[in-house]
C-alpha cells in the first residue's frame, strides 16, 4: 500500500465534503494506515498519535474518527466487547470486509473476499432491493481455543 497515495485519496474525499486535511487529521489517518490490519479503538489511535504529536487531545481524535466514519472513509464497528473500533474502508472492495471473531480469546481475523455477491443479486432480482453495503461477522471459537491450546494473548470478546 502506498501511504501517500491513500492520504491523497482521503484528502480529496475530505475536500469534496468541505473539510481540510489538517495536520491532526493527517496524523490520525497515517496511524490508521500504518495499523491497517488492526481494528483500533479511539483510545488506541490516541496513544499511537500522541507518540508522534504529543499536543493532540483525545477529543480531537474522537471528533476526527467520527468525521471519517460519517464520510465513510472508516467504518465504526463493535465486536461485542463494548468498544468502538475503526477500520479503513478500502477502495479495493465494493463492500466492507468480514470478520472471524473468537469468543474465547478475542482474536479477530479479516475475510477480504466478498461471499455475498450472489445473495445481493438475488435480493435485487426477487425483492427489488439494491444492497449498498454489508458486513458479516462470524463469532465462534478457533480449534486451538476449543481444545485449550490457544496461544493467543488477546482477551476474550464478551
Amino acid at each position: 500500500m502506498n501511504v501517500s497515495a491513500e492520504i491523497d485519496k482521503i484528502k480529496r474525499s475530505l475536500m469534496e465534503n468541505g473539510y481540510k486535511l489538517t495536520t491532526q487529521r493527517e496524523i490520525i489517518v497515517r496511524v490508521l494506515l500504518e495499523n491497517e490490519q488492526e481494528h483500533l479503538s479511539a483510545e488506541d489511535v490516541y496513544m499511537l498519535v500522541k507518540e508522534k504529536f504529543p499536543e493532540i487531545g483525545l477529543a480531537t481524535v474522537y471528533r476526527t474518527l467520527e468525521l471519517l466514519a460519517e464520510l465513510q472513509i472508516v467504518a465504526k464497528m463493535n465486536f461485542g466487547d463494548g468498544v468502538a473500533r475503526f477500520d479503513l474502508r478500502g477502495e479495493d472492495h465494493e463492500h466492507m470486509h468480514h470478520h472471524l471473531i473468537c469468543q474465547k480469546c478475542g482474536a479477530l481475523e479479516e475475510i477480504k473476499e466478498d461471499w455475498l455477491t450472489d445473495l445481493e443479486e438475488r435480493l435485487e432480482r426477487e425483492y427489488g432491493f439494491k444492497v449498498l453495503d454489508h458486513r458479516l461477522d462470524f463469532t465462534g471459537n478457533y480449534k486451538e481455543c476449543q481444545s485449550g491450546e490457544c496461544k493467543r494473548h488477546s482477551k476474550a470478546v464478551s
